[in-house]
């Protein structure tokens, strides 16, 4: 079976950072994602998909990104219910994120922090670490001082 889902569209709010009883971090965020074509207006509409992310990579995301932040976003399709207050069954579908990109320029976002193109995976033991493609024309450093990195 296959479950992937790939995402690229701009953060409606700040990511929201919390941490369960046992101390691990979960960031929830929504990504607008313009679609293909226009409706009969001409007008082109954007659906509003919630997404969680887990761990270190929750932690480097909620520290690199913002409301507006152009962001990639790799992972799968999860669906869950829950009872809420009043007795009624909620079904929630959502994508939890498994790696990221940002994809603007710290120039080009209004100081926003950006990382230029790097990718960001959620790797087993909770660490992120940025890879690079060599082909990327936009494969230079960002302007980030040693004490901003999160890891």
């Amino acid at each position: 079976m296959i479950n992937r889902t790939v995402l690229v569209g701009r953060l409606t709010n700040g990511p929201e950072l919390k941490y369960t009883g046992s101390g691990v971090a979960v960031a929830t965020f929504t990504v607008a994602v313009n679609r293909q074509f226009t409706n009969s207006q001409g007008e082109r509409e954007a659906d509003f998909i919630r997404c969680q992310m887990w761990r270190k990579a929750a932690e480097n995301f909620c520290n690199f990104t913002r409301k507006g932040s152009l962001v990639g976003i790799d992972g799968r399709i999860q669906t869950r219910s829950y009872e809420n207050q009043q007795g009624t069954r909620i079904f929630v579908t959502e994508v939890v994120a498994e790696n990221f990109s940002l994809l603007e320029s710290k120039n080009s976002s209004q100081n926003k922090p950006q990382n230029n193109g790097q990718n960001y995976q959620n790797q087993q033991n909770g660490q992120s670490s940025p890879s690079r493609n060599p082909n990327d024309p936009f494969n230079s450093m960002p302007d980030i001082k040693d004490d901003d990195l999160p890891f």
